[in-house]
Parts: C-alpha cells; structure tokens; sequence
C-alpha cells in the first residue's frame, strides 16, 4: 500500500488550520503531520516532519508567507501551494509566489467558513500532483529584451497569419514568462491563452506578461478582435471562444457550465478555434494536471490545423500533453525552449537561433516512458 502524502498547513487563522486538514482528511491519500501559525514556526516543522508538500498562506505576521517561501525554495524545495485571498493586494502576491517557485495556488472563497469545502477537490488534486511533480525550475533563464519605453497599440489593419490557442494549468506562469518574450512584436499569428487561474488572477498576471513581452498581452473581453502581435489571456471563471464575422475575427466569453471541471476550460477555446479557424489553427498544450484540451486537440487536428504539445522532460506537470499525445492528438512533441522558435517556423517566420523543434520532435517518440 503507497504511504500517504505528507502535508504541512501553514497559516495564521485559527480556522484555516482547522478546516484544510478536515477538507483533506477526506481522502485517505493524504496525511496531515502538523500545522503552523507563522513562517518561523513553519520552517521549524519543515525541519522536523519532513512533509513531501506544503499549503502556505501568504499574509501572515512576523515571517510572511513569501519569506518562508523564499527559505523552502533554497534550503527544502518541498512543493508549495498557496492559499490565498482573491482580493487584489492577494493576486499580486500570489503571482510572486508563483514567481519565486511556489507550485501552484488556490483561491480561498469570499465565505471561508460557508463555501471552503467547496475547493476541496481542487486542494486535494494539487497536493497529489505536487507530490508527484518534477518540481519548479525557479532559475529558467528569461531572454533578455531591448524593448521600447512605450509600445504602440495593435492594429487590425492585416489577418494574423496564424490563430495560435494555447491551454496550460500547473506551472504555466513560468511557461508563459519563459516562452512569450521571444516572440517578436511582429509576430504575424494572434495567440489566445487559456491558463487555468481563479477569478481576479488573470488580469493581473496579463499585465504581468505585457511588460515583458515584446507582444502586446490582455486580459480578453468580448469582442476583442483577433490580430497579429497579441495575446489574450481568458479570464479566471470565464469560458472563451472566438468567431469568425465580417468586419473582423473577435473573442467571445460566456458563463456556460464548467467542462473537465475547468471554466475557462481549454477544451472550449481548442473546438472553437477548430471550427472557426481550422487548418490556420495552431494548438499547444502546456504543462498542467488532468486532461482539458486533449478532445479539442484532436478536434483541431481533424480539421487540419497544426498540434503541439510540450516535452515530458520539461513540464512541471504532464497530465495535459501526456492525455493528447496518448490520444493521437499532438502532431509535435517540442521542449519548452523550441517552442517559441517552432510557433515562428510555423507562421512563416525566421526561428531566432534556436532549434525549431528541440528533443522528442515527434509525438510517437514522446509517448513512451
């Protein structure tokens, strides 16, 4: 019998410490060894109990919660994830987090004490996920950028040449900020993102995104239109497709019911695109846990656009390129460095030094352990 994941809940509210290990004590997976009130007690008990992955609350007094981050990455590098509050000042510092190295994040609902069981499936997946996960490579290097002062703002004045639709959930801020950057701000394809992230995450995280990247980066809103040099990012809690009308390509966001358990949900974003877009349709499916975006990868597919999904070896998790490539789905199997230079090469542009397509060029080749 596998012995079950070790789990240390470190977090300055009475009530927190008691309602996440009641909400894990649901799965018999999952063991609770202790719990901390502040960093310096947490760091303590790290040393102690050893636990395989840590839920960390970020705003607490004496030691916050990044501090203590900041030690488990260079003393521990046990898994973190945070548990965080939705308010802005608590989307910013989860971003950080994530930044620095933490795995992934939770949102705590506005009514703790009312509405917390209601994330316990998703609390419960990430801990085994981060149990199971390679990790965060916090010291990935980011190509530096000679960016003007002030970019200017896109045009819809030429078609993208390409709709690239991207779906990526654990580890995909550091994906996206290794990635992205290398794009030139002439990049003739348009880019819809789907990063499975909570409500009043993601337009932070764009703007995060904007200010490194060469291309312009948003948050989407309905009626965004599709044009080259751009990434929109879907917003947490929403689902987003696009359409295809006369006076231009647009995004359209609704509210409809969760898919794979996912709103946004990259299954809904890859359909769409396949149906309005087909063979100009370049799918990548990123790092992350569970399986959204492997149905609409094979949608694209059999429509004729151009799959892609990232390499085992660099994925922090592989449940979501691992499910399309089991599928049939990726046409190309590309390591996180080539993905920029392999998105260039299929727009029709010149790959800036790097090979186009890394390790594992061919789905096949991927799918084997």
């Amino acid at each position: 019998m596998t012995a079950p994941v070790r789990v240390l809940v470190v977090d300055d509210s009475a009530l927190m410490r008691k309602l996440i290990p009641q909400i894990l004590a649901s799965d018999s997976s999952i063991q609770v060894v202790g719990t901390a009130m502040d960093g310096n007690f947490g760091l303590k008990k790290i040393a102690e109990l050893q636990p395989q992955v840590v839920t960390l609350d970020l705003e607490m007094p004496g030691m916050s919660g990044l501090e203590m981050l900041k030690e488990i990455m260079r003393s521990y590098r046990v898994p973190v994830i945070v548990v965080s509050s939705h308010s802005t000042q608590g989307a910013a510092v989860s971003l950080k987090a994530l930044s620095m190295g933490a795995f992934d994040l939770v949102a705590k609902p506005t009514d703790v004490a009312a509405r917390m069981p209601e994330i316990a499936n998703e609390l419960i997946g990430k801990i085994k996920a981060a149990a199971q996960s390679r990790g965060i490579k916090v010291d990935a290097p980011v190509p530096s950028l000679d960016l003007p002062p002030e970019k200017a703002a896109p045009t819809s004045s030429s078609m993208p040449s390409r709709v690239v639709v991207i779906g990526i959930s654990t580890g995909g801020p550091q994906a996206l900020q290794y990635v992205l950057p290398q794009l030139p701000k002439d990049f003739a394809g348009t880019i819809l993102i789907v990063q499975h992230m909570p409500e009043g995450f993601t337009e932070m995280f764009s703007r995060r995104l904007d200010e490194v990247c060469a291309i312009r980066v948003k948050e989407a809103q309905s009626g965004d239109l599709l044009i080259p040099g751009r990434a929109l990012v879907c917003p947490g809690s929403r689902h987003m497709k696009v359409k295809k009308l006369p006076f231009g390509d647009v995004v359209v966001l609704s509210d409809e019911p969760r898919v794979n358990g996912h709103r946004p949900s990259v299954d809904v974003l890859f359909k769409s695109a396949a149906e309005e877009f087909g063979s100009r349709t370049i799918a990548v499916l990123m790092t992350g846990m569970g399986e959204d975006g492997a149905q609409g990868m094979k949608r694209v597919k059999e429509a004729g656009g151009m799959t892609i999904a990232q390499s085992e070896d660099t994925c922090v998790v592989f449940g979501m390129p691992r499910a399309a490539i089991e599928r049939g789905s990726a046409v190309r199997v590309v390591s996180l460095d080539a993905i920029a230079n392999t998105l260039l090469a299929q727009c029709g542009q010149e790959p800036k030094g790097a090979k186009e397509t890394g390790e594992g060029g061919s789905a096949a080749a991927a799918g084997k352990d």
